[in-house]
């Protein structure tokens, strides 16, 4: 599994001739690293003198953050175990009309599949924001660094796992799926954007 990996190991891997890891692996890591730095400011923050009136909140926050940090971590491997099955299906064999007909249908069916995973992902990263913001403007100032480095790596997670949905959603020939797909993606792309931007504002360095 790629998460078991070590860290020199994953880059190796991502830099390879193969096809995974790929963005959308990368992309979920961004996002598992976005929420494992509000996890260390909410730990950095919790029982430090001057941060009693906050200790409660950051709990929570650190409960939430792991949670999303855990999900965004299985998504390295799902992502590309999705990609690997839609390679699979590319392989079927062709050589009847019944055979063309289900290589298709299963070729259809893998890059839907390919491609709610990573927007799966980019649900997860959004959800760091909120977080990062409170620990950015409340958590321990010694970390207010690691908290807009946070913003920031949940902005790129979210644009990263949206444009492999997007490169998906030009293989799919069911235009209402691709419409609702395409409508939840571009909607997550400028919150993106404008969150990050709006938060990072709200701190000086």
């Amino acid at each position: 599994m790629l998460i078991d990996k070590k860290v020199s190991e994953f880059i190796d891997e991502v830099a390879s001739d193969s096809s995974v890891p790929g963005g959308g692996s990368v992309a979920a890591l961004s996002g598992a690293i976005s929420a494992a730095l509000v996890s260390m400011v909410s730990n950095l923050t919790i029982g430090k003198k001057g941060y009693e009136d906050k200790e409660e909140h950051v709990k929570e926050i650190l409960v939430k953050s792991e949670k999303i940090r855990h999900e965004l971590t299985l998504l390295i491997d799902e992502d590309s175990k999705a990609f690997e099955k839609v390679m699979k299906a590319f392989k079927l064999p062709k050589e009847t009309q019944a055979q063309k007909e289900l290589r298709t249908s299963t070729i259809q069916q893998e890059t839907k599949n390919a491609s709610l995973i990573p927007l799966k992902a980019a649900k997860s990263a959004t959800e760091i924001f909120e977080l990062a913001r409170y620990v950015l403007l409340n958590g321990n100032k010694n970390a207010a660094s690691d908290a807009a480095v946070s913003v920031m790596l949940a902005r790129t997670a979210v644009l990263s796992a949206c444009y492999n949905v997007l490169i998906n959603l030009s293989s799919i020939k069911d235009h209402e799926f691709v419409q609702s797909i395409r409508q939840e993606v571009e909607q997550l792309q400028k919150n993106a954007l404008e969150t990050e931007k709006e938060i990072l504002s709200l701190y000086t360095f």
